[in-house]
């Protein structure tokens, strides 16, 4: 077998940065009115992305200084008094009418996640599907999730509780390349919806996707300055946790301990989802027909550049076999390409820097012996960037893919012969993201994944239903994040909770304050009477 590097081009050589700009896949006319959302003095420089289906340049970008972020925070925050007193009503409708818009005018952002990141247009409408479903949830249950409510006081009879939900303020949001429309958006939707400001930070590389959704934010009727866009790398996110009320990121474990420390500095709150090495168990009574494509599809979409993607398959060894007999034929079936159409299965990974990672991955993992049943080389021949699915099997202990999260197209095999032996093997990493389980008996699948380390466990698919239902909440166990998107917990993550405890009974000349004057222990007596009644009434 092949080393994964044997077939590479000379990428130093496709990618020129001193190309003119009539090169740009992008002209300059259908940028400029993306980028005059940036904030930026034009002192930060600019960056030039790259089309990574074949290493051209794609868009030149300006970039933010750290003294505009401060700036976009200040008319974020100016701009967040009006809209906390905006009626919640309305504030759902800018979120019902965006939701729309993104499913109308699907066609522009597809090919801009396409041209930005290089996915396939499957993976790429994951992301508008996604966007209008979290609208459309937050739209029909932002209500019940920021109500007030009431709550038993002290005394039942003399105090009376209620909980509101008031938003932080500024919420600043640091997304990532992999998925430039669902990560730009998944904190903004439910931070605006409870009267927050954001101030969005996208990946450079990505940064005309997010600048598409502010621009479709704006048609939606969302007030000027309250989704502010800022670029850079990250100095520029460093930055932004320096200044606003609630920090979201989502990226790399190492990246996330420096955030979550600087937030904790502060004393704000942080709302971090990071890396993954996802197991995905096939038990011995799985349906292998079910399980194959489904399987395929949780190991290679977004040419496995998905926090959620899964890098380690545990079979069964009453099926393994069997499963990989049709597993790996299909993984050898699916088709690589660029092109911004639903042609491919599987599009490119984003850059230069990504395709090094996971060919020395593999690499590590030949030269130690394992052996690759699919994959395992780059195909220049389709881009400069792509890297075939590939399956590697009998990895030994030491191979760095078992352990570092690849984020790439490439998964590793290992066999168990009970149940309890795959739970120690999905449970053997400090990550803990997503985990998925096959197997035709549900009630001993739910069993199975109460066991299992990680924030999401998805029965009989990979991610893709976990991430579609809105009302969940996903997030990462151990070394996977802190706190919650989507559902309730993403309201209330960007929300103080405030109680207003009110004591009753001042007419009729009843209160704590009238008990205690009375003196000695006759305060004492009543309250502990009383407080013997509400136990056998069980009040709470």
């Amino acid at each position: 077998m092949a080393t994964a590097h044997e077939s590479d081009g000379a990428l130093d050589d496709v990618i020129d940065p001193e190309l003119p700009a009539s090169t740009y896949v992008l002209e300059p006319d259908l940028v400029a009115p993306l980028v005059r959302r940036i904030v930026t003095s034009h002192d930060g420089g600019t960056h030039r992305s790259t089309l990574p289906f074949t290493g051209a340049p794609l868009a030149a970008v300006p970039l933010s200084a750290p003294a505009d972020v401060v700036a976009a925070v200040e008319r974020a925050r100016a701009a967040q008094h009006d809209w906390a007193g905006t009626p919640l009503a309305e504030r759902a409708r800018v979120l019902d009418r965006l939701g729309v818009l993104v499913l109308e005018r699907q066609s522009e952002i597809l090919d801009l996640i396409q041209m930005e990141s290089g996915k396939s247009r499957r993976s790429a409408f994951e992301e508008v599907a996604d966007i209008a479903q979290t609208c459309r949830h937050y739209v029909v249950r932002g209500r019940r999730y920021l109500a007030d409510r009431r709550e038993p006081g002290a005394l039942s009879v003399l105090t009376g509780v209620r909980v509101h939900r008031r938003p932080v303020g500024v919420v600043g949001v640091i997304a990532p390349w992999n998925f430039p429309l669902t990560l730009a958006l998944s904190e903004a939707i439910p931070a605006l919806l409870a009267g927050n400001a954001v101030v969005l930070k996208p990946d450079p590389q990505t940064s005309l996707s997010a600048l598409w959704a502010a621009e479709l934010f704006a048609e939606a009727g969302l007030p000027d300055d309250l989704l502010a866009v800022v670029t850079g790398g990250g100095q520029i996110g460093a930055e932004l946790v320096e200044h606003v009320d609630h920090i979201a990121f989502t990226g790399s474990t190492a990246t996330g301990r420096t955030v979550a420390a600087k937030a904790g500095e502060r004393l704000i709150g942080a709302t971090l989802e990071l890396g993954g090495k996802n197991p995905l168990y096939v038990a011995a009574d799985a349906d292998l027909d079910a399980a194959v494509p489904g399987v395929v599809r949780a190991c290679f979409s977004n040419a496995g550049q998905l926090c959620m993607s899964i890098e380690r398959l545990v079979l069964h060894e009453r099926i393994a076999d069997d499963f990989l007999e049709r597993f790996v034929p299909a993984v050898r079936a699916l088709k690589l390409g660029g092109g911004l159409d639903y042609t491919a299965d599987v599009g490119s990974l984003v850059s230069a820097q990504q395709l090094e990672k996971v060919a020395a991955h593999v690499d590590d993992a030949l030269a130690k012996g394992a052996r690759a049943l699919a994959g395992a080389v780059h195909r220049s021949d389709v881009g400069p960037f792509f890297y075939a699915p590939t399956v590697l099997d009998h990895l030994p202990d030491d191979a760095v893919c078992l352990r570092e999260e690849t984020f790439g197209p490439v998964v590793s095999v290992s066999r168990v012969a009970s149940d309890d032996e795959a739970v120690h093997a999905m449970n053997d990493t400090e990550l803990g993201l997503n985990a998925s389980i096959w197997s035709a008996d549900v009630a001993r699948a739910r069993r199975i994944a109460a066991r299992v380390e990680a924030g999401t466990v998805v029965i009989n698919d990979g991610y893709l239903q976990a991430w579609g239902s809105a009302a969940a909440p996903m997030g990462g166990m151990k070394a996977s994040g802190l706190g919650r998107r989507h559902g309730r917990e993403a309201i209330e993550a960007m929300t103080e909770a405030q109680s207003v405890v009110a004591q009753r009974g001042l007419r009729a000349g009843v209160s704590m304050d009238t008990l205690y004057a009375v003196g000695g222990d006759v305060p004492s007596r009543v309250l502990t009477g009383a407080m013997r009644v509400m136990r056998r009434l069980r009040l709470p």
